[in-house]
């Protein structure tokens, strides 16, 4: 496979034939190119070295057993900004990107004025929530938190390299910030917890799995454990208006629902659904 071409068809029908998308050659070949889409179409009959063709045949045979691509090239991209990520975090999802939206829509309409809103999350893995959460929104100082110092140097990282202002806390759920009693009250608490049931871990792609971390991803006998922990601890700390905002699994919605009722009567509780009429959100507001 000396052309471009050559190893996109190899790769293609490497993946296929191992079950995998075979699309992710593209992605591994621009990669080691260091090449944008346009350019590696441009540049089919491009000769590869022996060099880029081994390393190109080892991360595609690698991805064909298993490992994900986004390990593999080192990033995924996230609310239009490319994030590093590695084994030790969840790699983000797009559907991850609606709950942030669903925040800043939420924190418009909800919060009037121009003070400073602390916002708190919980189980930040690549830093993906909080950094663009920081981002995106001047009034939000940013709390994130996690239980593995692994992830939060990757977190430290994205946050550098984006440039975004971010308190990394390294701790249980929300023990940082219960323990520290200089610490703003809560305006906003997100949180993407492990909701993976245990006896559904098993059923998980291998590349899931097997690579992912998995204190990232079990949830306990019925996936709901550290959200009942997160709803016990998170209701000295919030602030009269707050905003509380989950991913949840899928069928996971009205449990959620039930556990923020019976903690926060006031609150308003929604449930949000993807197109497919998967519940996949959780939002709580709290109004004075």
């Amino acid at each position: 496979m000396n052309y471009v071409f050559e190893a996109l068809k190899w790769a293609s029908s490497f993946l296929k034939e191992a079950g995998r998308d075979e699309n992710a050659g593209e992605l591994l070949l621009r990669h080691h190119l260091n090449m944008e889409r346009a350019t590696l179409l441009s540049n089919l009959r491009m000769v590869l070295s022996n060099e880029q063709q081994q390393a190109f045949k080892s991360d595609v045979i690698k991805h064909a057993e298993g490992t994900p691509v986004q390990y593999l090239i080192g990033y995924e991209e996230f609310y239009g900004r490319r994030f590093n990520v590695n084994e030790e975090v969840l790699i983000p999802r797009p559907e991850t990107e609606e709950l942030v939206e669903g925040i800043l829509q939420r924190a418009t309409n909800y919060f009037q004025g121009n003070e400073e809103l602390h916002v708190v999350d919980v189980g930040t893995g690549s830093g993906a929530i909080a950094i663009t959460l920081a981002l995106e929104n001047p009034r939000f100082r940013v709390s994130a938190i996690d239980i593995a110092n692994e992830s939060l140097q990757v977190a430290e990282k994205n946050a550098n390299e984006l440039q975004a202002n971010v308190q990394w806390l390294h701790g249980d759920l929300l023990e940082p910030i219960s323990k520290d009693s200089k610490m703003k009250k809560i305006d906003i608490l997100v949180s993407n917890p492990p909701y993976i049931p245990d006896w559904e871990i098993e059923t998980l792609s291998p590349i899931v799995k097997d690579h992912e971390p998995m204190r990232a991803l079990a949830g306990g006998k019925d996936g709901l454990d550290f959200y009942r922990r997160l709803i016990k601890d998170m209701q000295p700390l919030l602030n009269p208006t707050a905003i509380i905002a989950f991913e949840i699994g899928a069928g996971q919605g009205q449990d959620v629902k039930n556990l923020l009722n019976q903690a926060l009567p006031m609150a308003k509780v929604e449930i949000v659904y993807d197109i497919n009429g998967k519940d996949r959100m959780v939002f709580a507001t709290l109004k004075e």
